[in-house]
């Protein structure tokens, strides 16, 4: 019986590792598409427009995002752990998903000096 009960477990042990592991692989390899920019748009809208003018485009209590030459691990970085006394973190608040598509938005601003 003691075996039975410790397959039993072992098998559902592995079989959630198993099934944590496949959707970040999943996401990791996934390209950002528009579908990405239209909800990362909406996550801006309602998390970060108010420090960030104009969807980005403009500065505002944060910097101008449209335009930006920071590489999207530093945007991912600075949204998932903030800057001390100027950006708080978003890191607990938003899915890996979401992260991404916000990245995806900021990358589908068009500077207006350039």
């Amino acid at each position: 019986m003691r075996h039975i009960l410790a397959v039993a477990i072992a098998v559902t042990l592995m079989a959630t590792v198993v099934s944590a592991q496949e959707p970040s692989q999943t996401q990791s390899a996934a390209v950002p598409g528009p579908d990405d920019a239209l909800n990362g748009e909406k996550i801006f809208g309602s998390s970060c427009g108010f420090c960030h003018q104009g969807g980005g485009r403009v500065a505002g209590r944060g910097p101008k995002l449209a335009g930006t030459d920071r590489p999207d691990e530093y945007l991912l970085n600075r949204i998932r752990v903030g800057k001390e006394g100027a950006m708080p973190a978003y890191g607990r608040a938003f899915s890996e998903a979401q992260l991404k598509a916000l990245v995806a938005y900021i990358r589908s601003l068009k500077d207006g000096n350039q």
